[in-house]
């Protein structure tokens, strides 16, 4: 009996190798989406490369994507990544290194693969918990483009399919995913988190990235396997 097929959003960093693991643990073949985007951690394409790699997944897709092209993040334009916050006010504001409109973007290039794959769920690692504060992380964007989804495209008004995005990390603390993820067989030591990596992949420790990542690790009691400067 032929396996049912998920696309899943994969970065290559904590909660998207994470949600890999949980889609396959609920019985999905993975078909993986990742973007080049022009991101200044394009290492992590690497990481998601190896991920892929590890848990076998039926198909890797990288699509290239612009966004450099468009700007107005410390991701893809010339300003400054932000180091050395404190943690407690991660979260309050949307910070400088939200690209524009990217889950909206990628949720929705996941969704043409999708139909033509005739796989009816999406799953992203989305967090409202241990989160940066993007607006695209929230339940009510995934609702909102759950429901456009299913208006948008030929098989949904054929009435062939209906789409779900899957959010399995969306109330978890980063503590929590990286427990799951341990259990579910994630190698943490593959995935890449840092915004601001040296030349050779090696993680600043104080961009927010790293200290959400560092802070998850230490809460869960679990030693961070991350290589860092």
């Amino acid at each position: 009996m032929n396996q049912k097929l998920a696309v899943v959003l994969l970065s290559g960093g904590v909660d998207s190798s994470t949600t890999v693991a949980i889609a396959k643990s609920e019985g999905f073949e993975v078909c993986a989406l990742s973007f080049d985007y022009g991101q200044r951690h394009k290492i992590e394409l690497q990481a998601a490369a190896n991920i892929a790699k590890y848990f076998e997944v039926k198909e890797h897709l990288v699509i290239k994507v612009p966004l450099r092209s468009i700007g107005g993040s410390a991701l893809t334009a010339d300003i400054a990544v932000p180091k050395d916050m404190p943690i407690q006010s991660i979260g309050q504001s949307i910070p400088v290194t939200y690209v524009p409109a990217r889950n909206t973007i990628f949720l929705s290039l996941a969704l043409a693969w999708a139909e033509v794959k005739e796989a009816q769920d999406i799953y992203i690692g989305v967090n409202a918990m241990d989160y940066s504060g993007y607006p695209d992380c929230r339940p009510e964007f995934i609702k909102a483009f759950e429901t456009m989804a299913n208006l948008a495209t030929q098989k949904t008004i054929e009435g062939k399919m209906k789409f779900t995005i899957r959010c399995p990390l969306i109330e978890m603390s980063k503590s929590e995913i990286i427990k799951i993820g341990l259990k579910l067989g994630v190698n943490y030591s593959m995935t890449h988190s840092c915004y601001d990596p040296s030349d050779l992949g090696a993680a600043c420790q104080v961009c927010e990235s790293c200290l959400l990542r560092k802070k998850g690790f230490e809460d869960a009691g679990v030693l961070d396997p991350t290589k860092y400067k």
